[in-house]
């Protein structure tokens, strides 16, 4: 499969190839919203949230304390994923509950700005793996595409020498990433309700560091900190990274239809209901980017009908296993920053 070759784009009485694919779609209701799936995840998901917490008190000073700080982490990455599913509106069709749920799940129990990732995650649907629009993609510490290295300087020029390498350990990062530009976009103009926004992340930090220390010895507790933010970020990294990494890296001069731009720019991983779970229904990351309100349990189904559909207009589909969507997204990075190993040698 080429990834860089571009179908044409023919336009019939019927409308686009996305108003066809949107009418085969909504003939077999996977666009209706699902209220029982999601009734039952997020009792799941909140149910494991208090049973984690209640774990770390009734273990007591103990080091198996960093084991319930890997599961914690778990938890709270399904937090984020269903925050991400309320940011889309795919729980419920209205702004409003959409809104106190994103902020309830992010901001006061996970403790990422609602309003600072919806935007950032909004800028990049609208334009994935695009080198100057998707925000994913900004060459802030790594560089995803040849033309960002060659530009690239200060530390993003010194890390993607090795930054395929260098990937797994940044993630451990991740998390207190998180937190901090969660932190940075309360003072940014775009920031809707920076001051609830910053009470509660304040609220959950404060009830967070004092369920550890309440908990645990200070030695311990920095170890279990340490422990669960540093899985967070790993679990949070290796969730996203499939989903475009190695992908179409989109330039000004491309003119790509909608259909195109987003299926041309992910990637689908093989899975099954273990996978399903674990990465919350983003590995069917084409079905998504065409359709963000699509509720999760509608995606297995709609990537059947895209697949055929893609078939039909003669456009690249492409899905891979798990482990080898690490390798291409890994691989790319490297080849990425060859041009900068190079001059340095």
């Amino acid at each position: 499969m080429s990834r860089s070759a571009v179908a044409p784009r023919p336009q019939t009485a019927a409308g686009s190839d996305f108003a066809q694919l949107s009418r085969r779609m909504a003939r077999e209701g996977l666009l209706d919203r699902r209220p029982v799936y999601y009734t039952v995840r997020c009792t799941l998901v909140l149910l494991a949230f208090a049973g984690t917490w209640y774990a770390l008190f009734a273990l007591g000073d103990s080091w198996l304390q960093l084991g319930v700080a890997a599961l914690l982490s778990v938890v709270l990455a399904q937090l984020a994923l269903m925050c991400h599913d309320l940011a889309h509106r795919q729980v419920f069709s209205r702004r409003a509950p959409s809104e106190i749920g994103g902020r309830i799940a992010g901001n006061l129990l996970m403790g990422m700005s609602y309003g600072w990732w919806m935007n950032k995650h909004t800028r990049h649907h609208a334009n994935p793996n695009h080198e100057e629009r998707d925000p994913d993609v900004a060459p802030e510490i790594l560089v995803w595409s040849q033309r960002q290295a060659e530009q690239a300087k200060g530390l993003p020029r010194f890390i993607c020498r090795r930054q395929a390498y260098l990937f797994f350990p940044l993630l451990l990062l991740e998390g207190l990433n998180l937190s901090f530009n969660s932190f940075r976009a309360l003072g940014s103009p775009t920031m809707k309700r920076p001051f609830l926004e910053g009470a509660l992340l304040v609220a959950h930090f404060v009830g967070y560091f004092w369920a550890v220390f309440a908990a645990l010895p200070p030695g311990k507790a920095v170890a279990f900190i340490a422990v669960n933010q540093a899985v967070l970020g790993v679990y949070m990294g290796c969730v996203f990274a499939p989903n475009h990494k190695g992908m179409l890296m989109v330039t000004p001069e491309m003119d790509l239809d909608f259909l195109r731009r987003q299926v041309l720019t992910s990637r689908n991983v093989r899975s099954g209901p273990l996978v399903n779970v674990a990465m919350g229904g983003l590995n069917f990351q084409i079905e998504h980017h065409l359709f963000p309100s699509m509720p999760t349990p509608a995606l297995t189904r709609a990537a059947e009908i895209t697949k055929e559909f893609c078939a039909e207009k003669g456009v690249s589909y492409y899905e891979t296993g798990l482990l080898e969507s690490y390798r291409e997204a890994l691989t790319h990075m490297n080849r990425v920053g060859a041009p900068v190993r190079e001059g340095a040698a």
